[in-house]
C-alpha cells in the first residue's frame, strides 16, 4: 500500500511527539550534559531489594505471577496503596504507570470541545494524553506559589468536566502549594462543583519543609489522587494507582479493561515483595538525600553564572527548576546554541495549553552529578549573557559582563 493511501484517523492525525522526547535524542551524544530528561537516577533504583523480590515470586508462586490479573489489580497491592492513603482498597486501581491514569480520564471524562482546566505551565504528558480526545482547554493562572485559587471563578469553572493539578513540586516549575492555598482550592471546587484531579508522583522526594495534605485528603469525594512507584522505586515496572469515588472507579475500570485488561502481575507482585518488607521509608530518604544535594547544586550554580535578569524556582523537592529569562530570548533558539556547546534543556513553551512562554525553559537536576551541573549551568549562563549582548544596544552590554 502506497503511503497516500493509508487512512488515519482525525486524532492520529493530529498526533504530535513530545519535545522532551525529541530533545533526548540530540542529547544523546555522550559529552553533552542534559538537563532536559525528567528521569529519575539510575543510582537510586533498588537492584538488589528488585532482584530478590524476583527470586522469592518464581520460587513462591511463578504460576500466578505470570497469569492474568484482575483489572482493578493485585489486591495486596491495592490494600498496601490503600492504607498508606487511609482510604477503602475497593477505591483504588492499580494503572500501567501514571501516564495510563491519564490517558483514562481522558477516555472517561472528554468529548471532543469538552472544557478542561489546566495550571499554566502544566505537565506536558498530561497535554499529549489529553489532546487526543480534542478537550478546549482553559489555563489556570499560577505566580511563584503555584496555582491560585482565586482565578477559579464561577465563569472560569462552568461547565468543566476536572481541573487537573500538580500541587506538590510540579512539572515543570518545581513548585508546592502551599496549606492555605490547598484548602481554598478545595473548598472553591466543591462550592463550584468542579472535579479536582491531583497528580502526586513527586510528593515523597522533599527536600526540606514539612509535609502537607493532599487535596484528595481534604475532600476523597471531589478528587481524583494520581500516584506513581516510577520515581520511588523503578520506572521500568510501569506502576501507578488511582483512587477516585466509586461512580468514577467504575468507569474507570471499565475504561481500563478495554485498554490493557490489566496491569502486568508481574511487576504488580515484584513492587507489593518490595514494599511488603518495609523498606520504602528508608528507600526514599537515601534518594532524597541524593537529590536533595544536586538540587542545591544546581541552584548555587545558577545564582553564580547566569547574568542579571534571570530568574528560576527554589524547589524544596522533585526534580525540576523553572527558569524565566528575559521576554527578548527564544528559549526554542536558546537550545540549538545550547547543544551546540554540548548542553542541554527543555524549551517552556509546549508545557502551555494554550498561550506559552517562549522565554522559559526546565531544567531537571537529578541524573546529573554535582560536577557536572556546575559545568553545564556555567556553559548556559554564558550562552544566555551572549544572547543578551546580542540583543542589547552596545551601550547597554555593559550590564551582562
Amino acid at each position: 500500500m502506497n503511503s497516500n493511501d493509508i487512512q488515519f484517523s482525525r486524532r492520529a492525525q493530529a498526533l504530535t511527539s513530545s519535545v522532551i522526547r525529541e530533545v533526548l535524542k540530540l542529547t544523546e551524544k555522550p559529552e553533552i550534559i542534559s538537563f532536559a530528561g525528567g528521569l529519575p537516577s539510575a543510582q537510586t533504583f533498588p537492584v538488589a531489594a528488585l532482584q530478590a523480590a524476583c527470586e522469592r515470586l518464581f520460587a513462591d508462586s511463578p504460576a500466578a505471577a505470570l497469569q492474568y490479573a484482575p483489572t482493578e489489580g493485585l489486591q495486596p497491592l491495592r490494600q498496601w496503596v490503600a492504607e498508606k492513603h487511609g482510604v477503602d482498597s475497593a477505591n483504588v486501581l492499580i494503572t500501567t504507570g501514571s501516564q495510563q491514569a491519564l490517558d483514562l480520564l481522558a477516555k472517561v471524562f472528554i468529548d471532543p470541545g469538552s472544557k478542561v482546566l489546566v495550571e499554566a505551565p502544566t505537565y506536558l504528558g498530561a497535554l499529549q494524553a489529553f489532546s487526543l480526545s480534542e478537550p478546549a482547554y482553559t489555563e489556570v493562572p499560577t505566580d511563584d506559589q503555584g496555582l491560585q485559587p482565586e482565578a477559579l471563578t464561577e465563569t472560569l469553572a462552568a461547565g468543566a468536566r476536572f481541573l487537573y493539578t500538580i500541587p506538590n513540586f510540579q512539572n515543570p516549575t518545581g513548585r508546592r502549594l502551599p496549606l492555605e492555598r490547598r484548602k481554598e482550592l478545595v473548598a472553591r471546587a466543591r462550592e463550584l462543583g468542579v472535579l479536582l484531579v491531583e497528580d502526586n508522583p513527586y510528593g515523597e522526594l522533599r527536600y526540606s519543609g514539612s509535609p502537607l495534605p493532599s487535596l484528595h485528603s481534604l475532600n476523597p469525594e471531589g478528587v481524583i489522587y494520581m500516584g506513581s512507584f516510577s520515581k520511588v522505586l523503578a520506572p521500568g515496572l510501569r506502576l501507578g494507582y488511582m483512587l477516585a469515588p466509586p461512580a468514577i472507579h467504575a468507569k474507570l475500570v471499565q475504561a481500563k479493561q478495554a485498554s490493557d485488561l490489566h496491569t502486568p502481575s508481574f511487576t504488580q507482585r515484584v513492587a507489593y515483595e518490595v514494599l511488603k518488607t518495609g523498606m520504602l521509608d528508608s528507600h526514599i530518604a537515601s534518594v532524597c538525600d541524593l537529590y536533595g544535594k544536586h538540587c542545591a547544586a544546581m541552584l548555587d550554580a545558577l545564582s553564580r553564572h547566569m547574568p542579571e535578569g534571570v530568574r528560576w524556582s527554589r524547589p524544596e523537592g522533585g526534580m525540576f527548576i523553572w527558569v524565566e529569562l528575559p521576554a527578548a530570548i527564544d528559549t526554542m533558539a536558546l537550545l540549538e546554541a545550547a547543544v551546540a556547546s554540548n548542553v542541554a534543556f527543555v524549551p517552556g513553551a509546549p508545557f502551555y495549553a494554550i498561550t506559552p512562554r517562549n522565554n522559559t525553559l526546565r531544567l531537571a537536576f537529578v541524573t546529573v552529578p554535582p560536577q557536572k551541573i556546575e559545568e553545564g549551568i556555567a556553559r548556559l549562563g554564558e550562552l544566555v549573557a551572549s544572547h543578551l549582548r546580542a540583543l542589547q544596544p552596545a551601550d547597554a552590554v555593559a550590564a551582562v559582563q
